[in-house]
């Protein structure tokens, strides 16, 4: 149905701060090209819901131009709206109300799921899209790969509070949570010190540890991540010896949601809607044992969805915008199949995250002291901002 070149731009996943910088960057950048510029709306979900027709659905895609991202940076979230659907595995409940009968068995890939690319792709067509840019985190951009295997011409953008994408050093959305996260427990201290408590700050981290470890790094506090079981009795122990020593008779612990301690019992929570694993709420659970070992008081803080609420701090601003500029540079030079990528502390670009590759963790040895369950602080010469680096 196109005539104008034409690039489609979508976020995936949860939102984070930054997100609309990208947008608008993109937008901004693109109408000194041939280019116009096409938001798909609540991510990968709008490619598949769009019903082809004469007129564009509003629901699922809408024109971009200067006019209507104007001022958009100064805000949260994500103007186009997200979702965490991944079309390669769609509840029935999920699918759109127009695909018919014969064609929801034509993509059964097992029993109730179903594989939505062919419909992502023939809307792909439909909109004519040269280039395609997904901003997401690993299951984002993990499908993309798929598409760009099957003929799309795609560029990747990096954005997650956990900062676990392959193939990058920095991850829109981060230094956003960090500052956050530690405005929180600084605030949160004097209620502590008040009640003379031992806190537990629970932190965004499924299957990495870098939001806990980056603010316990800030915070000079205790923390317990995804990839090192901790031994818990050595943890108490700690905590006990912090609140002795505090003249203000408190201690603290920030806690990955995918953390556990050596031997903890595992509660079998399943999948949610869109197959991520669940995980038990490991604050309350440290929580409880803390109390029933110690007698201590304790007091539980979830820092998760206050981290990615509200507009970008000016770090993740600058990424944001930098990378969508990237972005647009690989579009100009032909590319595709390549993530705006931060390495070496340097902006570059890299392949898309292969699917199944899981996400980015942390190096325990250089990054972390597992008897003390704090960051490492020496030996940090010649690391990047970010104390992260990507090694070939």
């Amino acid at each position: 149905m196109a005539t104008e070149r034409r690039i489609g731009i979508l976020t995936g996943g949860g939102d984070v701060p930054g997100l609309n910088s990208v947008i608008k960057s993109v937008v901004y950048r693109t109408t000194e090209t041939e280019y116009k510029v096409l938001g798909i709306r609540r991510g990968w979900q709008g490619l598949m819901d769009l019903k082809p027709g004469p007129e564009l659905d509003p629901l699922c895609v809408r024109s971009l131009d200067r006019a209507n991202t104007r001022g958009i940076e100064r805000t949260g979230g994500t103007m186009l709206h997200t979702s965490r659907l991944n079309p390669l595995h769609v509840r029935k409940e999920h699918a759109p109300s127009h695909i018919g009968a014969e064609q929801l068995r034509r993509m059964e890939v097992a029993d109730g799921v179903y594989d939505f690319t062919p419909v992502v792709l023939d809307n792909i067509a439909y909109l004519g899209l040269d280039y395609l840019i997904a901003i997401g985190g690993d299951g984002t951009l993990s499908y993309a790969k798929t598409l760009d295997a099957n003929g799309v011409r795609l560029i990747g953008i990096p954005k997650t509070m956990d900062n676990d994408v392959q193939g990058t050093e920095y991850c829109i959305g981060f230094s956003t949570a960090i500052t956050r996260a530690k405005d929180l427990i600084t605030r949160q201290r004097t209620t502590l010190g008040s009640h003379e408590r031992i806190g537990i700050f629970r932190i965004f981290g499924r299957d990495s540890g870098f939001t806990a470890l980056h603010t316990a790094y800030v915070t000079s506090g205790r923390c317990v991540i995804p990839e090192v079981k901790f031994n818990l009795e050595r943890l108490i122990q700690l905590l006990l010896e912090d609140k002795r020593n505090n003249p203000s008779s408190y201690a603290f612990v920030i806690v990955s949601e995918g953390a556990a301690w050596q031997g903890q019992p595992q509660a079998a929570l399943g999948l949610d809607a869109y197959g991520h694993k669940k995980h038990a709420d490991v604050g309350h659970a440290l929580s409880e044992e803390i109390q029933h070992r110690t007698g201590e008081e304790t007091m539980v803080s979830d820092l998760t969805y206050d981290l990615r609420s509200g507009d970008p701090d000016a770090l993740d601003q600058i990424v944001a915008i930098t990378l969508a500029n990237v972005a647009v540079d690989l579009i100009r030079d032909g590319m595709h199949g390549r993530l705006a990528a931060v390495q070496d502390g340097k902006y570059t670009h890299a392949p898309l995250p292969e699917p199944g590759a899981g996400p980015r963790k942390v190096d325990v040895a250089k990054m972390y002291n597992e008897l003390r369950c704090r960051p490492q602080y020496a030996g940090r010469i010649g690391s990047p901002l970010m104390l992260v680096q990507i090694r070939p």
